[in-house]
């Protein structure tokens, strides 16, 4: 599976952004499509996953409540809402596939490249 990461920026503190994940080549093992972020010095997070399928969904706590995860399965595409953003929600993210639930990068398979997102305060 090839996943490409877009949608990142600069936003101020309370404001939204969404990003996008485009995905080509999903196989058997693509169960699931993730997002994680990193900032430097930092091991890379996990922010949210959904099941590609069925829709279900799981979240870090820190973005419980504030950021979504959708999927449209008609353009391959995985989405993550971002509202209410922080500071600290400041880092690179990445679009990972998965066979199964992860909530590390171990079990990550695929990796799409980063996406910038600055939240000024």
């Amino acid at each position: 599976v090839q996943l490409q990461a877009s949608g990142g920026g600069l936003v101020q503190a309370g404001g939204s952004m969404r990003l996008s994940c485009a995905v080509s080549g999903l196989t058997t093992a693509d169960n699931f499509m993730n997002w994680f972020r990193q900032t430097p010095g930092k091991e890379r997070e996990f922010v949210a996953g959904i099941k590609w399928r069925e829709g279900s969904k799981r979240y870090a706590d820190s973005v419980k409540g504030r950021f979504t995860i959708s999927r449209d399965a008609s353009v391959y595409t995985v989405y993550l809402q971002m509202n209410s953003l922080k500071p600290e929600d400041t880092a690179v993210y990445y679009c990972a596939s998965s066979a199964g639930v992860i909530t590390s990068t171990a079990g990550a398979g695929s990796w799409g490249q980063g996406t910038l997102v600055t939240v000024s305060s």
